[in-house]
């Protein structure tokens, strides 16, 4: 087979990961109930599937003769100190089968950035599909829920959803008067985190780009309103942040002292709005997910608390971390399972102190490479997004659904990968 024969496989692959991820929960629940000696291997499709298009990208660059430009390249460096360390890792497990768990939902997103990233060092012209692809996936997803809010509560049980794969719907605190959207993913948090960076993306390409502005402005208006229905409230503070952002950083040089006070008085007025609404039902359960009706008996915040005090003191006890697979779902395959509701608490819990910075240095360094190309509206939207998603982390392991990270992660890798766009230090400063 020939090197183009291999390159359009390569594209293909991961074109189809990136599309099919988007139905990844329905398909693997449905096809899992009919054919549960399949599960397994139906749930583990992307992960095959990037293995092979890592053989197809190794034999590619090795015809292409790329080797030594990316053995320079220090991202890649750190891809894989922190890729080892995982491996390192393994040596702490408690079994195999939560090692492997632990390992495709730990990695998967990373190993899709690298082959989105090398992808488009290879043809900077693939990284528009590759968008494409992106925006009709949030294009299925914001569908789909809109569709959800006339659909009966439980009309997915009909594809296999339970207690015992994924809930067919969740509520506020039990409260059946604030049913949770959740779409086609794998809950309403992951929703709710996917719809603030679809919306803040959406907000940053239509500042820049005319083209296509109206839709994006409507785009954007919905998956605000999918975000606010997922009643997640760390992804509000995520679309929020996002969005502010994009809009100041596009704004400023228009605004004078005026605008800040009139700004300032907005949020002062918006604040004293909340304190003095704390006590309505709708605005108690919504925001703090406390229903004064139901006298405080049903309360996440507190599970929020143990789980983030409880992760603290794992961490601090556990420099080296207690292995791949110690905690969140592919803990559930072992006698000891543990959930953390934090990111960077999650993987300090599996590779230790230096496994978490490794990580915040990498995520930092991706960041600040979207920076550098904020010319660039996709760019600046993913970075502004990645700010978002990174505070939900604070708050949930936004990075284990495997929708929002194989998404978001496969996008920056794309748009790190090109060379598409000036950085921002040279001519609109001269």
């Amino acid at each position: 087979m020939n090197v183009k024969s291999l390159e359009k496989y390569y594209l293909g692959t991961i074109i189809f990961i990136l599309g099919l991820i988007i139905v990844h929960a329905p398909l693997s629940v449905f096809i899992g109930s009919k054919f549960p000696d399949y599960a397994l291997f139906v749930k583990a499709w992307k992960e095959v599937l990037m293995f092979l298009a890592a053989i197809v990208a190794v034999i590619i660059i090795t015809k292409k003769k790329m080797w030594p430009g990316l053995l320079r390249d220090k991202l890649l460096w750190l891809v894989a100190a922190f890729v080892f360390v995982h491996i390192a890792s393994l040596f702490l497990s408690a079994s195999i089968n939560e090692a492997i768990a632990g390992l495709m939902i730990n990695l998967r997103y990373i190993v899709f950035f690298v082959l989105c990233y090398v992808l488009v060092k290879m043809n900077k012209d693939w990284r528009a599909p590759l968008q494409k692809t992106a925006l009709a996936g949030a294009l299925i997803v914001i569908a789909f829920a809109c569709a959800q809010v006339f659909l009966p509560h439980d009309f997915l049980k009909a594809f296999g959803y339970s207690k015992d794969t994924i809930a067919p719907y969740t509520t506020v605190d039990q409260n059946y008067d604030y049913v949770r959207l959740q779409s086609t993913l794998r809950g309403p948090n992951p929703l709710g985190a996917y719809a603030a960076a679809v919306t803040t993306i959406a907000v940053a390409v239509a500042f820049r780009e005319k083209r296509l502005r109206n839709q994006l402005v409507v785009l954007a208006g919905i998956a605000a309103i999918v975000c606010y229905l997922s009643y997640s409230r760390s992804a509000y503070i995520a679309m929020i942040v996002g969005v502010a952002g994009v809009a100041f950083l596009n704004l400023y040089r228009y605004l004078d002292i005026r605008h800040y006070a009139i700004g300032g008085v907005i949020l002062l007025v918006a604040g004293f709005g909340i304190f003095m609404t704390s006590g309505n039902s709708t605005v108690s359960t919504i925001l703090l997910h406390e229903d004064p009706a139901e006298g405080g008996m049903i309360n996440s915040n507190d599970d929020h608390f143990d789980s983030l005090v409880d992760g603290t003191e794992r961490m601090l006890r556990q420099p080296l971390g207690a292995g791949i697979g110690s905690t969140g779902s592919a803990s559930l395959l072992g006698n000891e399972p543990v959930i953390i509701e934090n990111q960077y608490l999650f993987i300090a819990h599996e590779v230790g102190w230096i496994g978490l910075a490794m990580f915040a240095v990498l995520f930092t360094w991706i960041l600040l490479r979207l920076w550098s190309r904020r010319s660039d509206a996709w760019a600046f939207g993913m970075c502004a997004s990645g700010i978002g998603l990174a505070i939900i982390g604070l708050l949930l392991p936004v990075w284990v659904d495997d929708t929002v990270s194989v998404v978001w992660w496969g996008l920056a890798g794309a748009i790190i990968g090109s060379n598409y766009g000036r950085r921002t230090t040279n001519k609109k400063a001269a």
